[in-house]
Parts: structure tokens; C-alpha cells; sequence
């Protein structure tokens, strides 16, 4: 995608996560009487902002720094660092009036309200869509190079079991949360032996730095159609045809196909191919025309645009389940919990030292790619994407940080426990030396995303 549609997904994602997040500050307040003066999404710095409006005692707008967003509400030391009220009593409407218990509730409103949007959308995608199981019999194909090619898999090997558990489906053997666990290890069949095979502590760092997993069930080169007045059908290969080899290499799957192809335009090739002539009511796969099929080669050579006229046949062993809403309700849940569990064990691992601190945090940059990224791999990827950038602001946003909900959540507590409120000023470059920090951190992550890209 061009820069302006990376730009406009990223604009996209931003506003919907802030907004959610805010909004659960507003209605929080709101709740509790508390005057909500500004709503802003993005920052206002300088006095800088696309469109304002005031309804009522609020005032709505768009601010020109997308950095995020907030809710300044009367009464609290927050992000606008406004100091008006200093020298005031606390009136019933602001936020110091009110009790320890209804500032906590606001404080957490917005991290509520995250968790709340991810789980939302996975109960959406899973209602609309079932859940997508996908047999670990279909073998294994794995990248040159990627993480799971160093630690020994070979495409072509049968997953069995990760961490001593059997699996049932490849979504159970590349569930993320297997990757933030203390140790990993996979059991995988190869011809015909049961084979160990461990993964690095470091395992998400190497799949981040690779940007994928480098490893998916093998889709075997089985021909849907070959196309008319194409190379493939006039040198007499068929549809429903099995590919097994190209000037004599063996090939499994169909992007190996595709390379060899593409890389030959122009140049005959040697294809070897398998065929099983279909009868009534029966079904073939890969497996079943590799030991049933007869077998043939062929010379073909690919036109210049290095094509021989050919589409896939798919053949994965694939189901998908529909639920019903209670049972999507619990899906989603659970799918929020598991992400979470698992965002706070990558958070772990960074502070640890157990995975690269520099390859682990993101900016706006790699934000923006993997937004449009998701984006361009369709709605259902952008969805997942917005679930999982949800998840992570929520709990970034819990860290006792200055200037987070977190931090501010911890103030309040311990007001609550002396029963009486902190000096003003201390409050006040408490939160001055967290708005450094993150202006600090968003610089880091800016010249990161810079050097990385």
C-alpha cells in the first residue's frame, strides 16, 4: 500500500482505539457528576486543532498532534497540566471532590473500555464467521531462514504435540500464547519418528524481527484448472493434476511451484505430474493421487510473463464450527483473556531482558505498516489487529507510570489510604516528570521505527 493508505489505516486504528479509551473516562465521569470540560482526540498542544465544538459544558475536538487523546475533567491533574484550580476549594462537581472510590472507577474507565472493545470484536468475527480449525494433518511447510528452520523443522514434518500437550489443530500449535511461555518445545513426526525440537527463549523477538512466522500447513500444488491456450494445457498436463517435481526437485508446495516458474520465463521445464482420473461420488486429495495416480512429465515453457496458465485446487483439511451468540460470547472472553495473559508476558520478557527491547516496542511507523498491512489482507485482519492494539494500550496503560491511568490510579490509592489529598505541587511535576518519560519514549520509538524500517 502507498503512503497515503498507510497513513489513512493508521489515522483509522488511532481514532477508534482513543476514542474507546477516552469515552470510557467520559461515561465514567459522567456517572459520577463529575464536569467533563474538554474530549479530545489527538492532542491540542499550542493551541493546535483540526475542529472544536462545545456541546453543553464540554468541549469536543480534534486536536493536530494524533499521539493519542484525553479527557480533561475538572479538578484533576492531568495531561492538559491546567493549574486554574489550585487555588480553589474543591467544588462537588470536580474530580478531587469526589471519593476515592468514584476517581478509581473514572481512572480505570478507559482501560475498561478497551478490554471491553477487543472482546467485542472477537465475540463479532466469531459469531460472523465460527471458529476456523485447520488438521495438524496436514504436514508442515517451513520457510528457509525463519525462526522454526532454526530450530530444526523441515517441511514436510506432522506437528503432534507443543509443550508435552497433544494438538488437534495448527491454531492450537501457533497460538501466541505458547510464544510468550517460559519454554517451548514441539514433538513432530518425520517419517515415521517422533522428533523433539526447541524453541529460543528469544522466540518472539525472531519472529518480530522476520515479521512472520515462516511456517503454515503445506498447500499441495494440486491443478483446479489448467487454463486454455496456455502452456500448461497445450503441452497436455490436466486439471486436477499433482505437481511432484520441476526439472527434477522435488516441490511440496505450491509457492514452490510458483518461484520456479516465475524465476524460468521463456525456459522449457521438466514437469513432473501426477493424475487420478475422477469417478462418480469419489474424492481425491494430494495424499490419495500421490500413491493412486499415474505418473507423467512434461516439457513446458513458461510464457514471458513467467505463467504456464494453472490456478491452485484448494485441499487443506479445513473446518469451520458456527456458534451461537453464548457460545461466541465465551469465545470472545476467552480469546481477550488469552491475549492479555499473553501481552503481559511479552511486557514481562522485555522488562527481563528475555526478548530485545528494541525489536519488541513499536512506534507510530510500524503502527502505521502493520496497520495498513492488516488492512490489506481485509477486514477480518484489521479487526484482529485493532483487538490485539487495544489489548496492549489497555495494559500499557495499567503500568504505574506517571501521566498513565496506572500511575494516576496509584496517587489516588494512597490519597485514600492518608485519607487526605497530595500537595498540589507535588501531584503536579509528578505528572510533568511522566509526560517527559512518555514524550521520551515516543521519540525512542520514533528513531527505532526509523532504523528498523
Amino acid at each position: 500500500m502507498d503512503f497515503l493508505s498507510t497513513t489513512f489505516f493508521f489515522i483509522v486504528a488511532i481514532f477508534i482505539l482513543v476514542t474507546a479509551h477516552e469515552l470510557g473516562h467520559f461515561l465514567t465521569a459522567k456517572l459520577f457528576g463529575m464536569r467533563v470540560d474538554k474530549f479530545y482526540i489527538g492532542f491540542d498542544f499550542f493551541e493546535k486543532r483540526l475542529w472544536r465544538k462545545k456541546i453543553g459544558e464540554t468541549e469536543y475536538g480534534v486536536g493536530a498532534f494524533p499521539l493519542g487523546g484525553y479527557v480533561k475533567i475538572a479538578g484533576m491533574v492531568d495531561e492538559s497540566l491546567d493549574t486554574d484550580f489550585q487555588n480553589s476549594e474543591p467544588q462537588p462537581w470536580e474530580f478531587r471532590a469526589k471519593p476515592v472510590w468514584q476517581r478509581l472507577i473514572v481512572l480505570a474507565g478507559g482501560v475498561a473500555m478497551n478490554m471491553i472493545l477487543a472482546t467485542v470484536i472477537f465475540i463479532g468475527i466469531t459469531l460472523v464467521l465460527g471458529e476456523s480449525r485447520t488438521s495438524v494433518n496436514n504436514p508442515a511447510f517451513v520457510e528457509k531462514g525463519s525462526v522454526f528452520a532454526s530450530m530444526g523443522m523441515k517441511t514436510g514434518d506432522r506437528l503432534q504435540l507443543a509443550n508435552g500437550k497433544p494438538l488437534d489443530s495448527w491454531e492450537e500449535a501457533l497460538d501466541l500464547e505458547l510464544f510468550t511461555a517460559r519454554s517451548l518445545n514441539y514433538t513432530i513426526l518425520r517419517e515415521g519418528k517422533s522428533v523433539t525440537i526447541v524453541a529460543p527463549s528469544n522466540i518472539m523477538s525472531s519472529i518480530n524481527k522476520q515479521k512472520s512466522l515462516g511456517i503454515r500447513p503445506i498447500v499441495p500444488p494440486v491443478i483446479d484448472e489448467a487454463l486454455e491456450k496456455m502452456p500448461a494445457k497445450n503441452a497436455g498436463i490436466q486439471s486436477g493434476a499433482l505437481i511432484t517435481a520441476i526439472n527434477g526437485k522435488n516441490v511440496s508446495d505450491w509457492t514452490e511451484v510458483v518461484g520456479i516458474i516465475s524465476a524460468n520465463a521463456g525456459k522449457p521445464l521438466s514437469i513432473r505430474w501426477q493424475h487420478l482420473k475422477a469417478t462418480q461420488g469419489s474424492k481425491s486429495n494430494a495424499e490419495i493421487i500421490r500413491s493412486q495416480g499415474e505418473t507423467f512429465v512434461t516439457t513446458v515453457i513458461p510464457n514471458t510473463s513467467g505463467k504456464i496458465g494453472i490456478s491452485l485446487k484448494q485441499t487443506i483439511e479445513t473446518e469451520r464450527r458456527k456458534l451461537n451468540i453464548a457460545e461466541s460470547v465465551v469465545s470472545g472472553i476467552k480469546q481477550t483473556w488469552k491475549m492479555s495473559a499473553m501481552t503481559v508476558q511479552g511486557f514481562a520478557k522485555i522488562f527481563t531482558g528475555e526478548e530485545d527491547f528494541r525489536k519488541s516496542v513499536g512506534g507510530p511507523i510500524k503502527i502505521a505498516k502493520i496497520a495498513s498491512q492488516s488492512a490489506e489482507q481485509g477486514p477480518v485482519s484489521f479487526l484482529y489487529f485493532l483487538s490485539m492494539l487495544s489489548i496492549s494500550l489497555a495494559i500499557i496503560n495499567m503500568l504505574p507510570v506517571p501521566a498513565l491511568d496506572g500511575g494516576q490510579f496509584v496517587l489516588n490509592g494512597i490519597e485514600g489510604i492518608i485519607r487526605r489529598e497530595l500537595p498540589f505541587e507535588v501531584k503536579m511535576r509528578i505528572q510533568q516528570i511522566g509526560m517527559a518519560l512518555l514524550f521520551a519514549l515516543f521519540a525512542f520509538s520514533l528513531i527505532n521505527d526509523f532504523l528498523n524500517s
